[in-house]
Formats: structure tokens, C-alpha cells, sequence
């Protein structure tokens, strides 16, 4: 996998995706959700990958989108390159995936974090949604995602003034998981990608897919929803697996069929 944007790396079964535009705050520009999208893509195909991090550096997880691409552009322009399109792929990524911020998350990087299952952030990090500043407002989920999990009158206040707020309000409020020290940050989020990596990977599939229904749907389809992976869950050879170890008291040997 040849990017200029981003890095990938693997190990332990779990990757790691880098974002590259350090000059530029790791600002998302075309390119760049285009590569991502095509990393994500690829790694939730590969069966050596159980979990994938998504990551920056100290100083930005991903500053906003890149202002630049959008600036002059019409509402015609912005209809016909479907600016979020890409970001609809990355909904239906079907393994976990684990932010690690640190520095600024902003607009787009803010909502970014939100498509992400797990979020560990330094406590350096620096979340918002300022588009209202620039004459626009949220466009990849930021009124919806943040909402759902604000509640409504935080995110009016959030979106309505642009205000920046820190990992530890963001962690009050539950945004995220969990604020380490700055140092630790990047090792908590492997930490954890490891964790679930040596989990039933077809359960954190499916378990996964539950979870993210249940913000689509009733609460009387998503537990039917919820009850058909479950029943389907005994298909697998790690469900006879995990269950004969646990009788047999020993460790059981996962291999995600």
C-alpha cells in the first residue's frame, strides 16, 4: 500500500493508519479521505488485521478539512465532487476502529473521532466544530453524531458558537473513552486495539454492527436486530470454541469462521 497522506503499519493483528499532513495540521483534504478510505478498505479484508487505529501526531489529529479544496467552490461543485461520500464508507467499515488524539480535532478531525468506535485522547487534545466561524456548519455527521452523544442543547451550544472544548470535557460529557498524559496516548490506543485483536473476531464483528444499529433503528427492531447475531454467532467455530474452552477451563484458540 503506496500512500503519500497517510502511513499504515501492522503488527500484533492490529494497524495502525498515520495521517501525514503534518505541515498543514493534518488538515483532510480529497487525497487524503481517498487514501483513507482505500487503507480502511483494505485492512477490513485482511484477515491478519482484527482492529485498526486511526492516529495523527502530538500536535493535531486532524485539524479540520482543508479549507482550501472549498473555498471558492459553488453549491453545484460541492453537489457533483459529493464531498462525503467517502465518509459514508467509512461507517461501514465492519472492524473496530480506535482514535487516538492528540492536539486539535476540529470540524472535520472532530468528526472524524465521532465515526470512530473507541476514542483514547491526550490531554492535550482540543476537540470542536468551528465551522460556524467560517460561514458554514458541520457537514460529516457533526449535528447528528455529536448530538447523539452530547445530548441536544451542549451540541446547539457546540455548533452554534464554534467553541473549542478539552479532552476532559469531552470525557465528561462521553464523548470519548479515556485522557491519558500526551506520552501515553498512542500506547493506550494499541493497548486497547491488542485487547479486542485477541477477541472472537466474527463477535466484535457482529457485536460491533449491534452497537451501531441501535442509533438507526427502534428499540424493539434493534433487539430483534441484536437477537439474529446472536443466533447467528452459533454458526461459528469459535462460538463451539469458546464455549468447550470456558467448560474445559483453558484458553481458547480463535479463528474467526
Amino acid at each position: 500500500m503506496n500512500y503519500t497522506t497517510i502511513s499504515v503499519t501492522k503488527e500484533n493483528l492490529y494497524a495502525t493508519i498515520q495521517f501525514q499532513r503534518t505541515e498543514v495540521l493534518n488538515a483532510l483534504n480529497m487525497q487524503l479521505m481517498q487514501e483513507l478510505v482505500d487503507a480502511l478498505e483494505t485492512l477490513d479484508k485482511d484477515d491478519e488485521v482484527r482492529a485498526i487505529i486511526l492516529t495523527g501526531n502530538e500536535k493535531a489529529f486532524a485539524a479540520g478539512a482543508d479549507i482550501k479544496e472549498m473555498a471558492e467552490a459553488s453549491a453545484m461543485d460541492m453537489l457533483n465532487r459529493d464531498q462525503f461520500a467517502r465518509w459514508d464508507k467509512i461507517r461501514k467499515i465492519k472492524k473496530p476502529i480506535i482514535a487516538a488524539v492528540s492536539g486539535f480535532a476540529l470540524g472535520g478531525g472532530c468528526e472524524l473521532v465521532m465515526t470512530c468506535d473507541i476514542v483514547v485522547a491526550s490531554e492535550t487534545a482540543k476537540f470542536g466544530q468551528p465551522e460556524i466561524n467560517i460561514g458554514v456548519m458541520p457537514g460529516a455527521g457533526g449535528t447528528q453524531r455529536l448530538t447523539r452523544a452530547v445530548g441536544k442543547v451542549k451540541a446547539m451550544e457546540i455548533v452554534l458558537t464554534g467553541k473549542i472544548f478539552s479532552a476532559q470535557e469531552a470525557l465528561q460529557w462521553g464523548l470519548i473513552n479515556k485522557v491519558v498524559p500526551v506520552e501515553y496516548y498512542l500506547k493506550e490506543a494499541k493497548n486497547i486495539a491488542k485487547e479486542i485483536a485477541s477477541k472472537p473476531p466474527i463477535a466484535v464483528r457482529l457485536a460491533k454492527e449491534a452497537i451501531l444499529k441501535s442509533f438507526d433503528t427502534t428499540i424493539e427492531s434493534g433487539l430483534e436486530f441484536e437477537r439474529k447475531n446472536f443466533y447467528l454467532l452459533f454458526a461459528s467455530d469459535d462460538q463451539k470454541e469458546g464455549m468447550k474452552a470456558f467448560v474445559e477451563k483453558r484458553k481458547a484458540e480463535w479463528k474467526g469462521k
